[in-house]
């Protein structure tokens, strides 16, 4: 969602406010909320802000990335959409897409912190984007995205602003099982290409079931045509004329039982066309 400000000025990637940002030495539990959980409420460093529905472009492109990235993420991590953080004291908010480990972090009691976070920018001020950046890799966050939807644009941040990366680049993380083409975060078809290629190298049973039937049709295909063609090289030395619709029948057939009756009959068959007389192919 892109959340509203309830005021402040709009600032361009990579400028500050001319405040001081102090944070406590010690951070507060990721799920102890300043916020009602489930509404649009957030809160973004003591400024309470509404998450408003989104418009078409942010709501379709996050679709996209909740789709690629949830196809990509390593066993062992789970993503999540909307997922509320508390990151700092003044801070509690969620980013759109996210990737965390697994399970319970012992050394804090509670889930663990999300390891890689994309932001879906369409209406969002770019104050708001660059403190929830801020904000998250204080907090621990490794990996921080946005989605820049107008402009085209995918970014990762740095200490200082954003880094625009090339759209034929990939992201590489030990949280997704294979490299992400940025490209596939701004365009449909990459993003299928993305998932696809992504279940292919988890071994998704559907997809192993689908090459196993695929090779064994392929290698039963190879076992009728080599059948076929041993017929034909029989009625070729025996010298028999083979019409038109029985080459077409012989090699059309992929029953290799059949197929082993017509190579039997072709050694004492009177014509080709007594081979495969009252056969049903």
């Amino acid at each position: 969602m892109d959340p509203k400000p309830t005021h402040g000025m709009l600032l361009a990637p990579g400028a500050s406010d001319g405040h001081a940002v102090r944070f406590p030495g010690s951070f507060p539990s990721l799920d102890d909320h300043i916020v009602k959980p489930e509404t649009r409420e957030e809160m973004l460093r003591g400024r309470r802000v509404m998450a408003m529905p989104a418009l078409p472009p942010h709501a379709d492109r996050q679709c996209e990335i909740d789709y690629v990235v949830r196809g990509n993420v390593r066993a062992g991590y789970i993503s999540s959409s909307e997922l509320l953080t508390r990151p700092t004291t003044g801070s509690d908010f969620a980013t759109d897409t996210c990737v965390r480990k697994e399970g319970e972090d012992p050394s804090t009691g509670t889930r663990y912190l999300e390891e890689v976070a994309f932001e879906v920018v369409n209406e969002q001020s770019h104050r708001s984007i660059r403190e929830k950046a801020e904000d998250l890799t204080l907090r621990g966050v490794r990996r921080v995205f946005a989605i820049f939807v107008k402009r085209g644009r995918v970014c990762e941040w740095e200490p200082g602003g954003w880094r625009q990366l090339s759209l034929n680049g990939v992201i590489e993380d030990r949280c997704f099982s294979r490299p992400i083409r940025v490209k596939a975060l701004l365009d449909a078809a990459e993003a299928d290409d993305a998932v696809a290629w992504a279940l292919v190298e988890k071994g998704n049973p559907v997809i192993e079931k689908v090459k196993a039937e695929v090779k064994a049709e392929g290698e039963a295909k190879g076992e009728a045509k080599g059948k076929a063609e041993g017929i034909l090289a029989v009625l070729r030395v025996r010298g028999l004329e083979v019409p038109e619709y029985v080459l077409a029948r012989i090699l059309g057939c992929q029953d290799v039982a059949l197929l082993d009756q017509w190579i039997a009959a072709a050694v004492t068959a009177k014509s080709a066309a007594d081979v495969v007389a009252g056969a049903k192919s």
